[in-house]
């Protein structure tokens, strides 16, 4: 390591009996140590970052996608056991995980409706 501007720093040479082995190693402690404050700094600022977009009530991450009109009629057939969950996730065109989201905020949507009667 060679800093022109400090040539107390150039580890080539050894100055005054201290090696600039030594010297490069203590340096490099330095330059990780402030690297680590301010990674900590970063992540700090975007914790505080991320709580004031939700406090805002902006959404992260994807849109959710909304299930296709036909859902309801195969969520019941797979409810009745008519068909297999792989059946269901065939015949909507979708993931067993969005499937699973779908039967989710379906399920949610009803106890809400079952709860306001």
């Amino acid at each position: 390591m060679v800093v022109i501007d400090f040539p107390l720093l150039d580890t080539r040479e050894e100055h005054n009996g201290i090696t600039g082995q030594f010297i490069a190693d203590l340096v490099l402690q330095i330059l990780s140590y402030v690297a680590q404050i301010e990674r900590e700094n970063i992540h700090q600022r975007q914790a505080e970052g991320i709580k004031a977009a939700k406090e805002k009530g902006i959404k992260f991450g994807r849109p959710q996608r909304q299930p296709p009109h036909e859902f309801e009629q195969v969520y019941q057939k797979w409810g009745k056991g008519v068909i297999g969950k792989r059946e269901a996730v065939k015949q909507l065109n979708a993931s067993h995980s969005v499937f699973n989201s779908w039967t989710e905020r379906y399920c949610a949507k009803n106890a809400q409706n079952v709860l306001k009667k």
